[in-house]
């Protein structure tokens, strides 16, 4: 019965005007809570290990990390991957990619928003007072799952979708991202494995909607004709 109502839910909205909803999955379709097991409880063995895990990502933390660190949490857009793609890659020169990646962010608000509210979880540096954060802070508990890792994932998942040869490097740029949300101090490194299974979950899915479909192909052909790349079959 489950399947059914989820299959019938993702059907209803892939037959909804475009333009009625901003992103392209629905936390009704993704089911954040089904598939994310309950985050540690603070002080719990697991909860303490991860703060721990915390304390030597920072007492390692250099200066050009934590500048990184920063940038990142100050940038939560697809032009994350400028660092992949070089100068070219920028909202100016990339319309159709800008718009992909904000209604990507509306999804990853969406879904990671219902969970969030759901679990309540304390952030590390609310939990344990003497770790030094070099991000923003927050007094609200929504650490879990990480919103940040999550966009980087998913606007990763879709620039494998329009450029799959550099497959390698955009993993690799979506990984640093979301440990850079540890270097900065406001996540515990499980928030950032819920946030990769979340994106992951929600591109599935997204890859049967028509709509993504064709904001990817108009997004494909600006970027790989920007990039100087042969048209991709």
């Amino acid at each position: 019965m489950k399947k059914t109502a989820a299959f019938l839910s993702v059907l209803a909205l892939l037959c909804a005007p475009a333009a009625a909803r901003e992103g392209f999955v629905t936390p009704e379709q993704s089911h954040p809570l089904e598939i994310l097991a309950t985050p540690p409880a603070p002080h719990s063995p697991t909860s303490d290990a991860e703060l721990a895990e915390l304390h030597r990502i920072e007492a390692a933390r250099t200066a050009e990390q934590a500048a990184r660190a920063k940038a990142d949490d100050e940038n939560q857009t697809i032009f994350l991957y400028r660092t992949v793609f070089g100068e070219k890659f920028s909202k100016e020169n990339l319309p159709a990619v800008e718009a992909l990646g904000a209604r990507l962010k509306a999804d990853e608000s969406a879904n990671t928003g219902a969970a969030k509210d759901a679990f309540h979880r304390i952030r590390p540096y609310n939990v344990d007072k003497t770790l030094h954060p070099v991000c923003k802070t927050k007094a609200k508990d929504d650490s879990y799952p990480s919103g940040h890792s999550t966009v980087g994932y998913l606007t990763g998942l879709a620039l494998i979708d329009i450029i799959p040869e550099r497959r390698d490097e955009i993993l690799a740029r979506a990984d640093d991202y979301a440990h850079n949300r540890l270097v900065c101090g406001v996540h515990f490194p499980s928030d950032v494995a819920a946030a990769r299974l979340v994106a992951y979950a929600v591109h599935a899915i997204m890859e049967l909607d028509p709509a993504y479909r064709k904001d990817i192909d108009a997004a494909r052909a600006e970027l790989r004709s920007a990039l100087g790349l042969a048209s991709a079959n």
